[in-house]
């Protein structure tokens, strides 16, 4: 088999190198000068250090001969591009499976990545989502690592998973795309609010009500949306929002931690170096939340600190200060 792999950053990288432990793989990227370097060294120092390409890796630049010969297609592309590099697949007619890892809401229409391959695909192709608490730094060293794959086609999920599945990598299947896609979504906006207490060095039971409301909130919203409120107790829910909101290598939180320091936001999004989904993800969620009655407390205060000026502390002491209701609610 092969796999055609779109998107060079760490997790991209590192699933084209996971995958190719078992199969061929095309790793692409858009910038030429990105590809030529990791084809002098075989590696990609540019987002995940000196991890060395086994012989089944191959990079490329042209789309069209990435995709040559391939039987799979994962995109790895950030949410923003999600739609264009789509357009790209459907001028070359390439009606591969397609599997996507990227997570967030595309700005400006407020939908997941699921809704976009819909919108754009039809429901006729296989597709699905790979989400799930996961670190490029830790997967790429063969640490233990467990993701879910998630599609409508239940058939389709078991053989796609069996790709990715082995190693030190475990893959469940689930057939709750909806689920996973929200979970994948906002657990990086719980971590802006995370990171935003650790900040302020509001200590661990900030941090612990920080994301277990956050879990709240995101299974209100992914039920709304017809998610099953089972997927959120999993990997992909509860899983990936505590890996998102404590981890080390998690962007986003780093990005509340800068916010909670006074750094302005452009300021901290041009110094990064990756992208921090969570960022344009906020200001969708909290518009598409509202649009269909979803009360979404963290997410408002969030998008009040990146958009509307609010001080990251008012916004979590704001919080706090909200009058008294059921844990339930």
């Amino acid at each position: 088999m092969k796999v055609t792999v779109l998107g060079a950053g760490a997790w991209g990288t590192s699933l084209a190198m996971q995958v190719s432990q078992r199969h061929k793989v095309t790793l692409w990227a858009r910038n030429h000068a990105h590809v030529s370097g990791m084809r002098n060294v075989r590696a990609n120092p540019l987002y995940l250090g000196d991890f060395k390409f086994n012989g089944n890796l191959e990079v490329e630049s042209d789309l069209a001969q990435a995709l040559e010969g391939s039987d799979l297609i994962l995109s790895v592309v950030p949410t923003s591009g999600f739609r264009n590099i789509i357009h790209e697949i459907k001028k070359l007619n390439c009606n591969l499976p397609f599997i996507w890892a990227n997570k967030g809401l595309e700005a400006s229409t407020a939908m997941l990545p699921h809704e976009v391959a819909i919108q754009e695909f039809g429901e006729d192709r296989p597709f699905g989502a790979l989400s799930g608490p996961s670190f490029a730094a830790e997967l790429v060293r063969g640490l233990p690592t467990a993701v879910t794959l998630a599609a409508k086609d239940t058939v389709f999920a078991k053989e796609a998973a069996g790709v990715f599945h082995g190693g030190n990598l475990r893959v469940y299947t689930s057939s709750d795309v909806v689920g996973v896609s929200v979970g994948g979504a906002l657990k990086n906006v719980m971590a802006i609010a995370a990171g935003i207490s650790d900040g302020m060095e509001f200590g661990n039971n900030a941090r612990a009500a920080l994301i277990t409301r956050g879990l709240a909130e995101m299974t209100r919203f992914g039920v709304a949306l017809g998610g099953q409120k089972e997927t959120f107790m999993g990997l992909t829910g509860a899983g990936d929002l505590v890996l998102t909101c404590t981890g080390q290598y998690s962007r986003n939180r780093e990005v509340g931690l800068r916010l909670a320091k006074g750094m302005q936001l452009s300021e901290i999004l041009s110094s990064l170096g990756h992208v921090a989904e969570g960022v344009h993800t906020t200001r969708e969620v909290a518009k598409r939340a509202e649009s269909i009655g979803v009360d979404m407390p963290l997410t408002f205060e969030v998008d009040q600190v990146l958009s509307h000026g609010k001080s990251a502390k008012q916004a979590v002491m704001d919080l706090f200060e909200r009058e008294q209701k059921p844990e339930a609610v």
